[in-house]
């Protein structure tokens, strides 16, 4: 991550142990509500303890949404999303992007919620923005080749796309036994029938 100093872990817990509590609890209480105190006790250490990790809270926040984002920023510089036709390249992101959403639940649940109310909150709103547009011209190409009904505007195709996907985040739960994998192909069936042309 850019401009972070990773630091070597103390015994007894890591940069990521602390980071999965401080995910937690900023998805439980919202980051604002969220304190130092709280995260040490959270983890049993003490706030030197956090700081010797790193810098401050925002940091924390930082590190948690680019965990998010730089997840599914590797989903589109796959060779999947990168060659053949756009509408296969356009699943292969909706895919990859189910399964970042499945392991990396509580990164990725933070993100959504992220509002930009602060300079790291914007910087990761622009991200998800740059995101949104490779996914919209991927629709627009896939309608350019023909493969995506070209009556629905690609930037509202994109939205409604990735609004049903970012909603899984909501319901999800890892344990009630639907895989990545399943939720991407139910996904798929239901979104892509609708989406490609008719022979």
């Amino acid at each position: 991550m850019t401009g972070v100093r990773v630091r070597r872990g103390r015994p007894g817990h890591s940069l990521e142990s602390l980071l999965d509590v401080a995910v937690a609890t900023f998805n439980e209480r919202g980051y604002d509500a969220t304190s130092m105190d709280e995260l040490a006790a959270r983890l049993g250490v003490t706030k030197s303890a956090i700081y010797h990790h790193v810098p401050g809270k925002v940091w924390l926040l930082r590190l948690a949404l680019d965990r998010a984002l730089d997840a599914l920023f590797a989903v589109t510089e796959e060779p999947g999303a990168t060659r053949g036709r756009a509408i296969d390249r356009l699943e292969h992101v909706v895919r990859g992007s189910v399964r970042v959403l499945v392991a990396e639940l509580p990164s990725v649940t933070l993100l959504l919620r992220v509002r930009g109310n602060s300079e790291v909150e914007r910087a990761a709103l622009e991200r998800r923005r740059a995101f949104d547009r490779i996914v919209t011209d991927l629709v627009r190409s896939a309608g350019n080749e023909g493969d995506v009904r070209p009556d629905v505007d690609p930037a509202v195709t994109s939205r409604l796309l990735f609004g049903a996907v970012n909603s899984i985040a909501e319901w999800y739960r890892p344990d009630g036994g639907l895989s990545a994998d399943d939720l991407a192909d139910a996904l798929i069936a239901t979104s892509f029938e609708g989406l490609r042309t008719r022979p």
